[in-house]
């Protein structure tokens, strides 16, 4: 299935095996945070990249150590009205300062893309057909000019010489 990625949809070259299914020999694999645990030594000798999936209750403590050598964090989203995904992206780029890529990956709705963007995901798994369609159409607005730093600061100016104001990119 396509994901959302920098302004468009891309076809996923990630695979995620569920907890059951054999991991794949060749290719990136994004695992759960519970199966990596339990096979981190084993994945430390692939050649291919190597992520984790959480889920909006996860914590990311047992795995700080190994952000650098992962590629990708997927955070699965049950519910739209759940804002510990945020929190989860925010910690990631603000605090443990992970260079990867950040995806939200389940039920989002347009309204939330713009600030999904700036806590720091940078693609999008959505499964809620209106998002899509927005997303496929590009119609998608958010407002551009804040006065708080967001996670994706590299993506925003300063106007003036007032360090508060923030003028993010456009999205698309």
């Amino acid at each position: 299935m396509p994901i959302f990625r920098h302004g468009t949809f891309v076809d996923d070259d990630w695979q995620i095996p569920a907890d059951d299914e054999p991991i794949p020999e060749a290719g990136k694999v994004a695992l759960s945070k519970a199966r990596y645990l339990v096979e981190r030594a084993a994945l430390s000798r692939r050649d291919a990249a190597i992520g984790v999936v959480l889920t909006a209750g996860d914590t990311l403590d047992d795995i700080v150590a190994a952000l650098p050598r992962l590629a990708l964090v997927v955070i699965r989203i049950p519910k739209y009205f759940d804002g510990r995904p945020y929190s989860l992206a925010r910690l990631l780029r603000d605090r443990h300062g992970f260079a990867g890529e950040v995806r939200a990956a389940g039920d989002v709705l347009r309204d939330q893309i713009a600030l999904m963007l700036r806590a720091g995901f940078d693609s999008f798994d959505v499964t809620h057909p209106g998002t899509i369609e927005a997303l496929r159409e590009k119609r998608i607005v958010a407002v551009r000019h804040h006065y708080q730093p967001a996670s994706a600061e590299a993506s925003e100016t300063q106007p003036d010489d007032r360090p508060w104001r923030r003028v993010s990119a456009a999205l698309f």
